[in-house]
């Protein structure tokens, strides 16, 4: 997925997105990544999102469309950027709109910020311009220096894997650039971080000199800064560019680029703590590896990270300051903690690093150190119980303390529930009982700090939730007017309702979601019939207005089938779309607001309205009701597309086999409705 950029300024018209696509041509987009053939009307190739010796991936210059019949994977040429060079919705637009020199419409925004942005992106351009310059000289540099050859060949890294990094060597000269540069006093070789300036002479000199060079790209393979390691035991061992407008450290991570395919190859990606450790492992056959550039991980690595895979993980030293940054990482990563992705902690004996563990012991036993890596649920139960004396009341109790923020920071699901399930067994209270304290305590105290319960926490998005829900507390219940008399529906995490004492309610209804084994007797009171909505296309609306953040859960193959709906739906889906991957999941009621004076509005307005308008529920039935909507929806995609290729037998003859993996793949998602049902 792409980065959260919580910018509600920057609102791209559909009409552009539109006129953008008929611009471009996805097989021009998706050949400069892929080696393709031409095979019939279609081009085919290797699939770049997944591991394959025969191609599978096609790519239609009639359809405008790329799909592999191997994982799955399609779009168009907005989404290809996105899946495969990691970058955001608006980020790819902007792309795709330079290349075909189209100016991105922002109307919302003053003429001033316009052309300051557009200052700025020419700025970016001109930096990236001059430190891929430097990483060609520093490269130059290198073949000439046998002490660098050297402490390469030392490490085991062969020139192949060097290229592939675009490694290189800094000379020991104080002035060694302005042989590249002969406008030594150009403030851009400053301002990109080559160059520092004394503060009281203005003189000049380079900010590396021998040292070891690794550039550091971004994910669309432009160079964006350095970071150089001395050979010996120096101090600083590594050197880093310093903040520019195109290099943020808490943004980026070393490796990414030349990771990228690995990642979805290996099904997880390594993060490491140096550069040297990235090189190494990509030697040893671990390609799946990146190292943060010298400072703590943060929600955006975490966040970015999970844009290319759904397993992260950490790889730090055995001693105390491996274990304090273990632990930055876990507060980084709770907020992405969901059902469907996976996050490990790998603890390496305090004497190695993984260079030299792969080195002593092998790749498997490297490989199966990685698989007995430390789950995140165990490592936030042994962080919050560090310190802490079980055995005692005041140890439970600190424990419990401690608990709160980090089960608090991690979204509603049930990782999150079986957790406060063994949370309350080590600290001897019920999980109602623990609920009850600590929504107390965030009554008291306020939302604890990124707390997100309910739905995952982006960086930038402010939070309001409560920080602990009210799951294991009896209420009383109250049939919301939205629902037939004489009938109910639940109400989520607030639970069920019988009236308000003092106005003629009948009394509570007690209740209890799971004992202390984890298994439920929850027994609501029955409920009366839930009218279907209209349509399929309605139905998934409303679960996706209501509750944005299921579209994080949501394939290609699902936003292409809701895209290609009838009507006004499939421009309303399109749009949502476009919202979520700049913005994040939002509430209707902020939707609501972006949709004024759009084509949308009136839809959304009728289906947001009336007796079944915002969905409620438990969320995991929720899920399950969108999963089955979604199915049947692209199922229905899948029969046009079939339709579509017994016509084109007659003059194409890929068709056939089109239609074979087509009906192949309705066939699989029939079996699995029937299978869930």
């Amino acid at each position: 997925m792409a980065p959260r950029r919580h910018n509600t300024q920057v609102s791209i018209p559909q009409s552009f997105i539109q006129e953008l696509l008929s611009r471009v041509d996805v097989v021009d987009i998706v050949g400069r990544y892929v080696q393709l053939r031409k095979g019939g009307a279609n081009f085919m190739g290797l699939c770049p999102f997944h591991s394959e010796k025969s191609p599978s991936f096609t790519v239609s210059p009639s359809k405008q469309f790329y799909h592999c019949f191997g994982c799955g994977k399609n779009g168009n040429a907005i989404g290809f950027l996105m899946d495969h060079a990691g970058m955001g919705f608006v980020e790819a637009v902007q792309d795709l709109a330079g290349q075909v020199g189209l100016q991105v419409p922002q109307d919302d925004i003053s003429p001033a910020e316009r052309e300051r942005q557009a200052a700025q992106k020419q700025k970016q351009a001109t930096l990236t311009d001059v430190l891929e310059k430097a990483g060609d000289a520093y490269r130059k540099h290198l073949k000439a220096s046998p002490q660098a050859i050297d402490y390469l060949k030392r490490r085991g890294v062969s020139g192949e894997t060097a290229k592939r990094f675009g490694l290189g060597y800094a000379p020991a000269g104080w002035r060694s650039l302005a042989s590249v540069f002969p406008q030594y006093d150009d403030p851009q070789l400053e301002e990109s971080g080559l160059v520092i300036v004394g503060e009281g002479d203005d003189k000049r000199y380079d900010r590396f000199r021998d040292r070891l060079m690794f550039p550091i790209r971004n994910v669309k393979g432009e160079c964006i800064g350095f970071g150089g390691r001395v050979f010996g035991d120096e101090k600083p061992k590594y050197l880093n560019s310093p903040e520019t407008p195109v290099f943020h450290k808490g943004r980026e991570l070393y490796g990414l680029f030349e990771a990228r395919t690995a990642l979805r190859d290996m099904g997880y990606a390594l993060v490491t703590e140096g550069y040297m450790d990235v090189v190494a492992l990509a030697q040893l056959g671990f390609a799946n590896a990146v190292a943060t550039l010298g400072t703590a991980c943060t929600p955006d690595h975490i966040h970015k990270l999970f844009r290319f895979t759904e397993a992260v993980v950490f790889s730090f030293d055995g001693d105390a300051a491996g274990r304090r940054a273990a632990r930055k990482a876990l507060d980084a990563a709770l907020p992405y903690a969901s059902d469907t992705r996976s996050v490990k902690f790998l603890f390496l004996p305090a004497e190695h690093d993984p260079d030299s563990f792969i080195r002593e012991y092998g790749s498997e036993a490297f490989a199966r150190y990685v698989g007995d890596a430390l789950p995140l649920s165990r490592f936030l139960i042994e962080a919050a119980s560090e310190g802490c004396d079980l055995g005692q009341a005041e140890g439970r109790a600190h424990m419990a303390s401690n608990a709160r923020p980090l089960w608090t920071a991690l979204p509603d699901g049930a990782l999150k529930r079986q957790l406060l399930g063994e949370i309350a067994e080590l600290v001897q209270l019920d999980a109602r009982d623990l609920s009850d304290l600590w929504s107390q305590e965030a009554a008291r105290s306020g939302p604890a700090r990124g707390s997100m319960a309910g739905g995952a926490h982006h960086p930038g998005q402010a939070s309001h939730a409560p920080a602990a829900p009210d799951w294991g507390q009896p209420a009383e219940y109250n049939a919301p007017s939205a629902w037939p008399e004489g009938g109910s529906q639940g109400g989520g995490a607030g639970g069920w309702r019988a009236g308000e004492p003092g106005r003629g309610g009948k009394k509570p209804w007690p209740r209890k979601p799971w004992d202390k084994n984890g298994r439920s007797d929850f027994n609501p009171p029955p409920m009366g019939p839930r009218v279907a909505p209209a349509t399929r296309t309605d139905q998934a609306a409303r679960l996706l207005m209501a509750h944005m953040e299921f579209m994080e859960e949501l394939t290609h193959e699902d936003f292409e089938a809701l895209a290609r709906c009838a009507a006004g739906h499939g421009a309303l889906f399109r749009w949502m779309e476009a919202q979520f991957q700049e913005s994040g999941p939002r509430p209707f009621a902020v939707l609501r607001e972006q949709l004024r004076g759009l084509p949308h509005e009136v839809l959304a307005d009728k289906l947001m309205s009336g007796p079944h308008a915002h969905p409620e529920g438990e969320l995991s039935e929720l899920r399950r009701e969108l999963r089955g909507v979604l199915n049947r929806i692209v199922i229905d995609h899948i029969k046009a597309q079939i339709d579509e290729a017994v016509r084109d037998m007659a003059r194409d003859p890929s068709a056939a086999q089109r239609y074979r993996d087509l009906f192949a793949r309705q066939q699989v998602l029939e079996n699995q409705m029937r299978t869930s049902s």
